[in-house]
């Protein structure tokens, strides 16, 4: 178990930020990036505006412990409705932007949520979402931008709430699975503490770091790491509209950020853009990579281009982001590992749910503060998600080292099982991506009369290259053998993604076709 721990006494999200107000009030939380004209916020000001924040919702006839839910981009007032709504008591519900018309009004639905807060470029969109639901559903336009005249929150006077006790439902969060409706899952203001406690720790982050915001607070990642951590250390962060790989070395080091956080999506991108000179990187003390599996090759060429140390990681919605994560120290760390558990306990069990012995391949478990209570109003889901004992089911195959390094090689869904062998598409991935021609990659099964399943895989090029199918197929039976070595190869333009960037692996044969459809 990582020395970082739950604090009893920050045990909620307005602990928190009191916190930093009292001990901090002139010091900077958030900070605009490209923004016209400039904007931020200060730890006092941060306390104030929650406050404004819980008039603006009794306005509209919420109560503490009612849901709010926001259909927004990133920017600071995006950050202080979300930050006010958990402060005051409610529960917050950030929709994902990505999400179609039918998943929306599911979640909306879903959700009981009492208010939807838009952006104005989501309103009309929203309100026909909400014009099919059985019951009636508040509007709120507002801007995500903090120094626009509807920002709602300057000329209203602050109330005082009740605080919300630690096992309050704080986040409701519907995770984007490959199969079926989302889960909304349940976090509390004491699952979303302990772990901005728990992150702060295990990065050793300080009063002075900053970290470059890119990714959407609507996704567990940026919620908990970019948002609630440096409420945590007294650090602050930089936000942008959003992530552009033509901009992020510009927007970090004008900002003066001291670390950035983002996923191997995001790596990739950059890998292929104009890189600074190294002094400019100097300020820049680590990378953090999260959300999904880091190629190693791709850990290896970021290091060596941008001189910027990677610290992989790893989490799930279910435990508020990071539950795993390789060492601080450079020398520490292990490619190839998603890390050692941090704050919270880990291990791998079998098909019976028993633990398996180090080096052994099973199911990835874990249990801690930051573990959700369950999925909302799915009693099912949440026992088929919990060992007995009270461990949480990843869904992960992996295995952990005898150092307490913990490797994933892919999701049990996911699983290829060719003539009774499971193969680990990652495994597949990770080949094809060390082929000059490859940008990005993804291997799945599909259904074959013979084997069962048939490897399949799907393949970015890089620009300017040309699609050299028996040349990719003779480097994947030299590195894998060919039993492993996919029978089907795509060339498509992109992959399907989350909002995480995991791809979804399980939606490439039907995106294989709709990119011939498209051809």
């Amino acid at each position: 178990m990582s020395s970082a721990s739950p604090h009893p006494a920050s045990g909620t999200v307005r602990a928190l930020v009191d916190a930093q107000a009292a001990a901090r009030a002139q010091a900077l939380y958030a900070l605009a990036v490209d923004a016209e004209p400039a904007a931020s916020i200060g730890f006092g000001a941060l306390a104030q505006q929650c406050q404004q924040v819980a008039t603006l919702l009794a306005q509209h006839g919420l109560a503490p412990g009612d849901t709010v839910s926001l259909v927004m981009p990133n920017g600071l007032n995006t950050l202080r409705l979300l930050l006010g709504a958990m402060y005051s008591g409610y529960c917050v519900n950030p929709v994902n932007l990505l999400s179609s018309a039918e998943q929306m009004r599911y979640v909306l639905e879903h959700s009981d949520c009492r208010l939807v807060i838009a952006s104005p470029d989501w309103a009309e969109r929203v309100q026909a979402v909400l014009a099919t639901l059985p019951r009636a559903v508040a509007l709120l336009v507002c801007s995500p931008d903090i120094a626009a005249p509807d920002s709602l929150l300057s000329a209203l006077p602050p109330t005082q709430t009740a605080a919300p006790a630690p096992q309050a439902m704080a986040l409701l969060m519907y995770t984007s699975g490959t199969t079926g409706v989302p889960k909304g899952v349940v976090l509390t203001q004491a699952n979303l503490a302990a772990n901005a406690h728990a992150i702060s720790a295990e990065h050793r982050l300080q009063a002075h770091d900053r970290v470059l915001a890119v990714l959407p607070l609507y996704h567990i990642n940026a919620f908990a790491v970019t948002m609630l951590a440096p409420l945590a250390h007294g650090g602050s962060l930089a936000m942008p509209p959003k992530f552009s790989a033509a901009r992020f070395w510009q927007q970090a080091t004008q900002a003066q950020c001291t670390w950035i956080n983002v996923v191997p999506t995001m790596i990739s991108y950059l890998l292929e853009g104009d890189a600074p000179a190294p002094e400019a990187l100097h300020g820049i003390g680590f990378c953090r990579s999260a959300s999904a599996a880091l190629p190693p090759a791709h850990l290896q060429a970021f290091e060596q281009r941008f001189g910027i140390g990677v610290i992989e990681t790893m989490g799930l919605t279910e435990t508020v982001a990071p539950s795993f994560s390789n060492p601080f120290e450079r020398q520490a760390r292990k490619l190839g590992a998603v890390g050692k558990a941090s704050g919270c306990e880990a291990r791998v069990i079998d098909a019976q749910l028993q633990p398996l012995p180090d080096g052994s391949t099973g199911e990835i478990a874990i249990r801690g503060p930051q573990v959700m209570q369950g999925y909302y109003k799915n009693e099912e889901a949440t026992r088929a998600a919990f060992t007995p004992d009270g461990w949480l089911r990843t869904g992960d195959l992996g295995h952990r080292d005898a150092d307490g390094f913990f490797f994933v090689t892919g999701r049990i869904k996911e699983l290829i099982i060719k003539g009774g062998e499971n193969i680990a598409p990652r495994e597949i991935d990770e080949v094809l991506l060390r082929h000059p021609l490859v940008l990005d990659a993804a291997a799945t099964g599909v259904p074959d009369a013979h084997y069962g399943q048939e490897i399949m895989a799907c393949i970015v090029l890089r620009e300017g290259a040309s699609a050299d199918e028996a040349a990719l197929r003779a480097f994947c039976a030299e590195h894998l053998g060919r039993y492993k070595t996919p029978k089907l190869f795509y060339f498509v333009p992109d992959l399907p993604r989350g909002p995480s960037g995991k791809v979804q692996r399980l939606k490439l044969p039907d995106w294989v076709a709709q990119a011939a459809a498209r051809a």
